[in-house]
């Protein structure tokens, strides 16, 4: 990657940069930089300086996606420095796993060797530690032929935190039999055993825990301390071990800053509490840094601050102040052809393009499938040479994002981000009942999400954490209920829990309401999902009817195009462009086609979807059919109605609109004809849903602005286009929509190609400042432009205006516009805007689906953060509809720190100011906010109590049942054995990415499914290990053991136990007088019936497990049991 890094450097904010670091010209603040950006610059800084390089995070997600980033961009390993855990009250159990990868990355650190990229969480920072020389001193190495005191070496290792024990069965555990040493050191993959010929090492390797056998040799072993704070010393700041010449990026100062201040708060309260309850007699403070100390230490080194937005909080004082122009590339949904176009867009505007893939073979792979779409693209698996301008050029090295650069005409494309598939949307399979695909949402579940599990409810993931069970280490994900309580789900059950996606909506904060957690072992939970289960059996039988009926019914064919047709098309006024041209090719072959279209339409404000939508109506109209328009506003149904009637001017086509607008006895009038289809062309808000409206012959029903639509519009619009075509436009689709038409579910066309002379709208996102936003207003205004200022609350819209008022000056008249005015007076006050008497409009966001003014080019937008994505992109196409360029300043309060939800909006809303970013604004929005559900107005609070996987898996189990179908078999069988069955960090380093095999092994339910599973691991990760085959043969037995009728197995010791939860007293007659299992088998009855297995020594568990649920399997189906092969 040395030559991307050469080329970032050309940026001129970048060699700023590196210059302000080597020429003492730190702090530094640069602004523009999303989290891949960071990656960028951070690895070009540190290779332009050749100074190690350390990252300081606020959050341990964000700090292990920059790390593997920048590893690929150096070519060099990293060290994580994270938190351990620090405040335990007396009693408590704790894993200490964290806290032995940090002594391990303090110990590299403290040896001053080549540490060139070190990735650091706040907290971590924050903790204090041993000093980097007692850390040193309290560490050991064990070589062959060496020496040692072994009456001393037990003391030693109890000074370095290592507990005495019978056998070594965990880290931090040693055990001394005579002349033999055992001990498992932190970060070691497995223990080692030091023999002695006296006080010398005579042999030494490593060993298995379980069965306590060697299984390699070892020349020297190192043995690092067990426990991170050591007796007797007083704790020093983790700042110490930082190279004394390395160059410190803080990625986004405020979130890191806020963190600092929270880990000191909490400990401040932790403290006071513990004392309270005597439990402590210290200051837990005194194991942080306080405030001044971390700003103090973060001073000692060249500090290079980035951001992804404006910011004035910074923790010191920069020297340098830089923005760099720089883009996040979203997903493509796993939409291959998405990607191809903008491949080609890149390709023609002489765009160099860079594409990483994951390796050589997944490199072939991509370019080949390029090749399918007549892309060329050739292969430098070691990015030797950059892409010359209009070249697509493939490596090796997979980043967390793509990135475009406009300075340099440079794109980055990564293959996840091309082949990954948001919320991965399902195959395209026919559109039966029981082939529903779950949105598969692992992958982005970060520590703090809320999660669902089957039979406990909702809680709050921590984490996976590895835990020792009879001498086995294994996996299991940590769940915190109401009340503090925790669930330990071991991996092998994780298709049991799904990441929680609820519709609570906004608070009034503007962020995203959370679910009451449950309470763990109380009844809350399964009433909630019974009447969840309830709920959804009605809404089972609505859709069961509606689907029924569209089979039976098929839909209209329309004719080829007529001349009256083409005639129409020739009268547009203006050139079309390209997109729209195959946008209205690919409509039409739908409407000509029996069966009823469902397409979405989705391109950017202003993109000529409306053209597009006429010439659908038209082609309706002409074969005798009548057509409904459906607009969120009134405003807006006024305006379609305007420009209808003027494009078919000379045509014999009825057009009339209905909305408030009209009187009743207007609406009554509009009524009759429309029945009596004197009426072709209907045009209405809500007012269309309602009882009472009657089509003679509806054909086509077109949907404007879907986004606008709530939940029961969208339930009676089912009901409405049973048998019609539908066409629905959108700017922004809602992320549910988006991912069925990513998925094949639904056919969507884009408008991404801008009409002639239209200029981007340049974007800002910064925090609130009159000063700058009164320059802003005033220049508009004396280059003869009207402004939009957007303040979203009715009570204080008018105290805005007068300070608005007063900042623009006495000439300049500004007028108020929001949704609780009469209609005369609102339209009194657009009128004003139009003709250019007034020329600033202080509103709500009824501008959002509002009248086009061409001449108004600034708009400013109060607490932008607490406004969803798709609402920010909308109301910002209110403006630059003109050859003008436009400025829109996106807001929020000074000194406010954002949520990351937040955050990420803004930063996108920021990125994708160019044409055509409609699709792009959606595709993010999928990213942050997850697909919601839409499925009905009375099930949304339900699907809130359950979540919308928990929903929809019931659903669709009462869609089955409705249909008589048999549900599909759920693996609902614990399997508990004292097995090593688990994915190595090793195997797969991404948390992220393991969590998402763990459930998917899980759900595993056939032997095809396995094999399937088992293909893309050695094709992704290469040839697994035996846990992970261990893990796959438990996923098949869970599966077989629901199919023989068992709901637990469980090892304990040298007896295997199986709970019956299908009781067929022949089959378990029959195997237990088998002779494969006489004398062994045992049967228990009673309330909880269950067969005992006496396991022989030596036996391997699983296998045996695996052929006595088959063996019970065949028996409950009345088949006959393979004999016991004699060996």
């Amino acid at each position: 990657m040395e030559q991307l890094l050469q080329t970032l450097l050309t940026i001129p904010e970048a060699g700023a940069l590196a210059a302000a670091v080597d020429g003492g010209a730190c702090p530094a603040a640069v602004t523009g930089l999303a989290p891949v950006h960071r990656a960028h610059i951070a690895a070009a800084l540190a290779a332009e300086t050749g100074r190690p390089l350390v990252m300081i995070c606020s959050d341990e997600g964000e700090a292990v996606r920059l790390a593997a980033d920048l590893e690929i961009l150096l070519g060099r390993g990293s060290l994580r420095l994270f938190a351990r855990e620090l405040f335990v009250r007396a009693g408590t159990v704790i894993s200490r796993q964290w806290e032995h990868k940090r002594i391990a990355a303090l110990y590299a650190l403290s040896q001053r060797g080549d540490a060139p990229i070190v990735v650091c969480t706040a907290e971590g920072l924050l903790q204090k530690t041993s000093p980097p020389a007692r850390l040193r001193d309290a560490a050991l190495t064990l070589s062959m032929g060496e020496r040692y005191d072994l009456n001393d070496l037990p003391r030693r290792l109890v000074d370095a935190g290592y507990s005495r024990a019978d056998q070594v069965e965990g880290v931090g555990q040693f055990a001394l039999r005579g002349g033999i040493l055992d001990v498992y050191s932190p970060m070691m993959e497995e223990p080692v055993r030091c023999e002695f010929f006296d006080d010398e090492v005579d042999s030494l390797g490593a060993f298995d825990t379980t069965t306590q056998r060697r299984t390699k040799n070892l020349d020297e072993a190192l043995i690092l301390p067990a426990a991170e704070l050591l007796p007797g010393i007083k704790p020093a700041s983790a700042f110490q071990y930082l190279p004394r010449n390395a160059l410190v990026c803080v990625s986004e100062t405020g979130r890191v800053g806020e963190r600092v201040k929270n880990v000191l708060w909490q400990a401040r309260e932790d403290t006071e509490s513990l004392l309270a309850a005597g439990e402590k007699d210290g200051d837990l403070t005194a194991l942080l840094l306080s405030q001044s100390e971390w700003t103090e230490a973060l001073g000692q080194f060249p500090v290079c601050m980035m951001e992804s937005l404006p910011t004035s909080r910074y923790p010191l004082p920069p020297r340098t102040l830089l923005a760099v122009t720089a883009k996040q590339l979203s997903a493509y949904g796993g939409s291959i052809d998405a990607a191809a176009g903008d491949l080609r867009h890149y390709m023609d505007t002489n765009y160099s393009v860079l594409l990483l893939c994951g390796s050589a073979a997944r490199a072939k792979s991509m370019q080949r499938m390029l090749r399918e779409r007549e892309i060329p693209a050739a292969l430098d698996f070691d990015c030797a040479a950059m892409p010359k301008g209009g070249e697509v050029r493939i490596a090796v090295g997979a980043l967390s994002a793509g990135a475009e650069y406009p300075q340099l005409d440079l794109a980055i494309l990564t293959e996840g981000q091309i082949t990954a598939a948001a919320g991965r949307p399902a195959r395209r399979t026919a559109k039966s009942g029981d082939n529903r695909q779950k949105l598969l949402s692992y992958t982005d579940l970060t520590p703090g999400d809320l999660v669902v599990h089957a039979n406990h409810g909702i809680g709050r993931f921590e984490g996976i954490r590895k835990m020792p069970v009879d001498g086995v280490e294994k996996d299991y994900v940590k769940i915190v209920y109401a009340g503090g309580d925790s669930l330990y789900v071991p991996a092998t059950q994780l298709d049991l829990v799904s990441k929680y996606i609820g519709g609570g909506g906004l608070g009034d904060d503007g962020e995203v309401r959370a679910a009451r957690l449950s309470k763990l072992g109380g009844s809350d939970w399964s009433k909630q999902r019974s009447k969840a289960k309830a709920a959804v059996k009605d809404l089972a039988k609505g859709l069961i009817a509606l689907y029924a009926q569209r089979q039976r019914q098929p839909g209209f064919a329309f004719s080829p195009d007529s001349p009256w047709q083409r005639e129409f098309e020739e009268a547009f006024d203006y050139a079309e462009t390209d997109d729209q041209l195959r946008c209205i090719s690919e409509i039409k072959k739908d409407m000509e086609r029996p069966i009823p279209m469902d397409r979405l339409l989705c391109g950017d404000v202003g993109y000529g979807k409306t053209e597009v939508a006429l010439r659908a109506v038209m082609k309706c109209v002409l074969d005798g059919k009548q057509a409904a328009i459906l607009v969120p506003t009134t405003v807006l149904a006024q305006q379609h109605f305007t420009t209808a009637t003027s494009r078919f001017r000379g045509f014999p086509v009825e057009i009339r609109v209905l909305s408030r607008f009209q009187t009743p006895g207007q609406s009554r009038a509009i009524l009759s004809e429309l029945a009596a289809g004197k009426i072709d062309v209907l045009i209405g808000t809500h007012r269309l849903l309602q009882k009472g409206i009657t089509f003679k012959d509806l054909g086509l029903l077109v949907v404007d602005e879907e986004q606008r639509f709530g939940v029961s519009h969208k339930e009676k619009l089912k009901q409405m286009s049973k048998q019609v075509d539908v066409l629905t436009l959108t700017a922004t689709p809602i992320p549910r929509t988006l991912n069925m038409a990513l998925s094949g579910i639904r056919d969507m066309s884009t408008l991404e190609e801008p009409p002639q002379n239209r200029q981007p709208v340049q974007t800002y996102v910064v925090e609130h400042d009159w000063g700058m936003l009164a320059d802003a207003m005033r220049r508009e205004i004396d280059r003869g432009g009207q402004v939009y200022y957007l303040h979203n609350r009715v009570e204080s819209i008018d105290s805005t205006a007068a300070r608005v008022k007063e900042l623009v000056g006495p000439e300049p008249k500004v007028v108020v516009a929001h949704g609780r005015m009469q209609e005369k007076e609102l339209s009194a006050v657009m009128q004003q805007m139009v003709e250019g008497e007034a020329q600033v409009l202080v509103c709500t966001t009824i501008i959002e689906t509002g009248i086009d003014i061409a001449n108004v080019n600034t708009l400013i937008i109060e607490d932008a953060d607490k406004m969803g994505l798709a609402q920010l992109h909308q109301i910002r196409g209110r403006i630059g509809r003109s050859a003008r360029r436009a400025y829109a300043y996106m807001t929020y309060r000074q000194g406010k720190i954002l949520s990351e939800v937040a955050s990420k909006r803004l930063t996108a809303i920021r990125e994708y100011v160019e044409f055509g970013s409609g699709f792009k604004i959606a595709m993010r929005d999928l990213e942050i906010r997850g697909a919601g559900n839409l499925l009905g107005a009375e099930q949304s609070g339900y699907m809130m109590t359950v979540g919308y996987d928990m929903y929809l898996q019931l659903l669709e189990d009462a869609v089955l049942e409705e249909q008589g179908k048999k549900k599909a078999v759920s693996t609902e069988c614990s399997a508990d054995l004292t097995i090593s069955a688990n994915i190595p960090d090793r195997y797969v380093p991404s948390n992220e990415q393991r969590m998402d095999l763990y459930r998917r092994i899980a759900a595993i339910r056939t032997e095809p499914d396995a094999a399937d599973l088992l293909d893309e691991l050695m094709d992704r990760y290469g040839e697994p290990p035996k846990p992970v085959y261990a893990l796959l043969d438990v996923a098949m037995l869970r599966a077989n053991a629901v199919r023989a009728g068992v709901s637990e197995i469980v090892q304990r010791g040298e007896s295997l136990r199986l709970v019956i939860a299908d009781f067929k007293a022949e089959a378990l007659a029959a195997i237990c007088s088998s002779p494969k299992y006489r004398q062994r088998l045992k049967l228990a009855a009673g309330d909880v019936p269950a067969l005992t297995l006496a396991l022989k020594k030596g036996e391997p568990v699983l296998e045996t497990a695996l052929t006595l649920v088959e063996d019970l399997r065949l028996a409950s189906e009345g088949r006959e049991m393979p004999e016991m092969v004699k060996k």
